[in-house]
Order: C-alpha cells, then sequence, then structure tokens
C-alpha cells in the first residue's frame, strides 16, 4: 500500500469519527480550531486521542510532510469519547521471496478502540493466554491492561475445566508462539473469532486451518520495526567491531593479546546489503546512511524511487548480485517455502570472503550447516545470528564452538517499550474483530 494510500485511508477514519474534517467540507465558522500555514495554533496528534494506528500515522505523515502547520484539516481539539470509526484495515499475505510481511504497516499503535459495551452482569471477552509470567507467558507488567478489556483465561485453566471454559474463549494472544494453536483446539473453542500474535511472523500458524475454522488473524508489524532494526545494527556493529571477543579478553585474568589478532572491519563507508526491503528492512537502511554506508537491496518488489534516493539505496533484481557485492548482508524475510534455506552453500560462496552475514529473520532462513562450514573454512569473514533453528539450539551444535560467530535468543523486540507496543497493537485487533470492524493489522492465508 502507497503512503498516500495509507495517509488517505487514515484521514477518511478521522474524517468519519468528527475528529478531524476537510476544510473544503464544511463552513470554516463551524470548524472549533482551523490549522493553516503561519497561525499560531499547533496540533499534535498526541495531545488528541485516542487515535488508532492508521488515524495517527495519516496525522503524523500528513505534519512531516507539510510541518506543523498543515494546511486544508480542521481538527476538533476536544477528543470525541465515542466508539471510534473503524481504522483502515492493513492487510498482509503470507508470502513472498525477499520480502517482509510488514512491508506497508504504519507506525505503532496507540491504543485499542473502545471495548464492546458490556451490560452489567456481563462477563467481559474471554482471552486464551498459555501462561502469565515464566517462559512462555504473558508479561506481568500488561496483566492489569488485558484485564481491562478481557477475561484471561491460562492454558491450565483452560485444560482444567475445558468444558466450562470452551465457550468462554473469543480470542487467543499467543506470546512466542504459545499457546500451540492446532486442530484439536480450534475444535474445542466453539466461540473463537481471532488470534493475535506478538510478533511479525506467522510461520508458526498454519493460516490456512485457521481460516478454515472462520477464526481471523492479526500479527503486530507496528510495534516491532524500529527495535528489530535497531538489533540488526547492533549485531552488524558488534561483528565488526569484534565486541563479544574484546569482552571475554578485558575481563580475562591474563589481559594479554596481540593487536593484530583483534582488528575488526570498518563500517563507515562499507557497502550493506539489506535482503528484504519490508518497514524493518527500510528502517536499517535509514540506520545505516548515518553511517555512510553504500546500500544495496533485494527485494520481491521495488521500492518507489523516491523511497530510495531517501537513504541512497540501490535496487538488486538478482540476489547474487547484492551477495557479490555486500561487506555486510543483513537478511530482512519472513519465512515462506520460498524462503527457506534462501541463504545456503552456493549463496555464501558468492559472498565475499571479508563479508559478514546478520540473520534477524528467522533462523530456517539460513542453511545453518552450510553456515557452520563456511565460518569454519573461511568462506565468509563472520556471521551475527538473532534467530536459529531450533532456538536455542542443541548445546553440541558446531555454530557455538566458533568464535567468529556471534549468536543471541531472539532479543530483536524485547525492549520494554516494544512488549507493551505489541500487548497494545494486539488488543486493538482483537476489539477491531470483536466488534466488526476492520482489524489494523489483518493477516490473510495467501
Amino acid at each position: 500500500m502507497s503512503f498516500r494510500k495509507r495517509q488517505s485511508q487514515g484521514i477518511r477514519a478521522l474524517k468519519a469519527r468528527g475528529s478531524v474534517q476537510l476544510l473544503s467540507d464544511v463552513p470554516p465558522q463551524e470548524c472549533e480550531t482551523q490549522i493553516k500555514r503561519g497561525e499560531d495554533s499547533a496540533f499534535s496528534p498526541s495531545q488528541h486521542g485516542p487515535f488508532s494506528v492508521t488515524e495517527k500515522k495519516a496525522l503524523e505523515s500528513l505534519f512531516a510532510e507539510q510541518g506543523p502547520f498543515a494546511p486544508g484539516i480542521a481538527v476538533d481539539c476536544v477528543p470525541t469519547p465515542a466508539v471510534p470509526a473503524p481504522p483502515a484495515p492493513c492487510l498482509h499475505t503470507a508470502r513472498g521471496l525477499g520480502v517482509s510481511t510488514d512491508v506497508s504497516v504504519p507506525s505503532a499503535a496507540t491504543g485499542p478502540p473502545e471495548a464492546p459495551k458490556i451490560m452489567e452482569g456481563e462477563e467481559l471477552p474471554g482471552l486464551l493466554v498459555n501462561e502469565i509470567g515464566g517462559m512462555h507467558g504473558i508479561l506481568h507488567d500488561h496483566v492489569e491492561f488485558l484485564k481491562k478489556h478481557f477475561c484471561l483465561i491460562t492454558m491450565k485453566e483452560f485444560l482444567e475445566n475445558k468444558k466450562n471454559m470452551s465457550k468462554k474463549v473469543q480470542a487467543v494472544y499467543l506470546w512466542w508462539h504459545r499457546p500451540v494453536i492446532d486442530k484439536d483446539l480450534l475444535q474445542s473453542l466453539p466461540n473463537l473469532k481471532v488470534i493475535a500474535n506478538s510478533g511479525v511472523g506467522m510461520d508458526h500458524l498454519d493460516l490456512k486451518l485457521i481460516a478454515s475454522f472462520g477464526v481471523k488473524m492479526a500479527n503486530a508489524p507496528c510495534a516491532v520495526s524500529s527495535c528489530t532494526a535497531d538489533a540488526g545494527m547492533a549485531l552488524l556493529l558488534a561483528s565488526a567491531r569484534r565486541l563479544v571477543e574484546g569482552y571475554h579478553l578485558a575481563v580475562s585474568p591474563g589481559m594479554e593479546y596481540n593487536e593484530a589478532d583483534f582488528l575488526g572491519v570498518e563500517v563507515t563507508g562499507a557497502t550493506l546489503g539489506i535482503i528484504g526491503m519490508g518497514s524493518i528492512g527500510y528502517k536499517i537502511a535509514l540506520r545505516a546512511k548515518a553511517f555512510e554506508m553504500k546500500i544495496l537491496y533485494h527485494n520481491r518488489t521495488r521500492r518507489k524511487e523516491q523511497e530510495e534516493q531517501a537513504v541512497g539505496a540501490i535496487y538488486c533484481e538478482k540476489i547474487d548480485d547484492l551477495l557479490c557485492q555486500a561487506d555486510f548482508v543483513v537478511v530482512v524475510v519472513s519465512l515462506t517455502p520460498q524462503t527457506h534455506k534462501l541463504i545456503g552453500k552456493r549463496e555464501m560462496e558468492l559472498m565475499k570472503p571479508t563479508a559478514t552475514l546478520i540473520n534477524i529473520s528467522r533462523g530456517a532462513v539460513v542453511d545453518q550447516e552450510a553456515l557452520a562450514i563456511a565460518l569454519h573454512t573461511g568462506v565468509i569473514r563472520a556471521a551475527a545470528l538473532d534467530v536459529t533453528y531450533p532456538e536455542p539450539l542443541p548445546r553440541d551444535h558446531p555454530l557455538l564452538k566458533l568464535k567468529n560467530v556471534i549468536i543471541t535468543p531472539h532479543l530483536g523486540i524485547k525492549t520494554d517499550k516494544a512488549t507493551r507496543m505489541i500487548t497494545e497493537e494486539a488488543v486493538e485487533n482483537i476489539l477491531a474483530a470483536l466488534t466488526g470492524l476492520p482489524m489494523p493489522s489483518e493477516v490473510l492465508p495467501s
């Protein structure tokens, strides 16, 4: 979806809820505040909410484009308490070579729509979660917020009282792929309407099976793009400057080393190849531009010329052209049948012997056995992985024995702010589905 289309959809949604009107649509005297270039009044979207994802993005894009005084808009500065109009849906298909499912997603959610009206004595809709806390449970800090909108039901509670609980569950919130969604669970939830995922990737779900039960699905692309791009650049820098090796040296008892053995490689002015130029890939390009890097990218569809020019990116229609030129290769694609082992022995042999491979997508996108051999034999210089397959790797895996690889335990979205935004985005999608409104981040089966 193009920038203009997203912007116009957001404005239409704002008009529908009465928060924003085009000046051409109403007499000037009926507008409480008219924002025109040169006037002393200004408007900050964050001050007049709650706005949906699409509404907020529409306003932010207007002010970013035209400055704080956006001509042609009248804003009602008194927030309307009524239920907001449906945000424009952002549908994602779980297919595509070299492109993330989040390519057309606006910025992070500012808050959910109003919950369905609950009559006195009526229960909140049931939300099934794996557990609270623990390795695969929702965060304790999010429980109070979720309970404002839902009756939380853990898998333990559900399994212990399936007869009574099964009809209460209207939504499932997946945190780190749990609970596992299979045919048996779907058959046991007759009133299930929506499943919300706490991330972008949907490769752990059988989308067609879920859709066959009439259940909608949503991911959380708006919340994860910036923090994942940060993680990608952090891995690139840490590998280039050998920070992990340096740390171990600094805390070792001897602290004796040959300086020539710890020389890193320059990042400034190096060539970066981005495979998958969705919103995460594009934000990596924005960060790389600050390091004066030459940016190449490969994507299923080419970015618009103005988007390329904004970051100085050069499109490579063939992935081979990117691989043979890049000093750093960052993989940012969704895992699909087309991208499974996208980077294998052949692709690594095309890379420079001084090149570094960074994977922040899914572990199975890279042939890990071929990668271990390439690192051991010097086919490529180094690798930095935030994802593996499986996670965690078996403790005897060859990659864990190599010094020229950095492996982190899928930290890409793990910040306080990002995890909170993920939960808020999930709630917004779930409430939209339960009230019959378009879901901002709906995912459709391919």
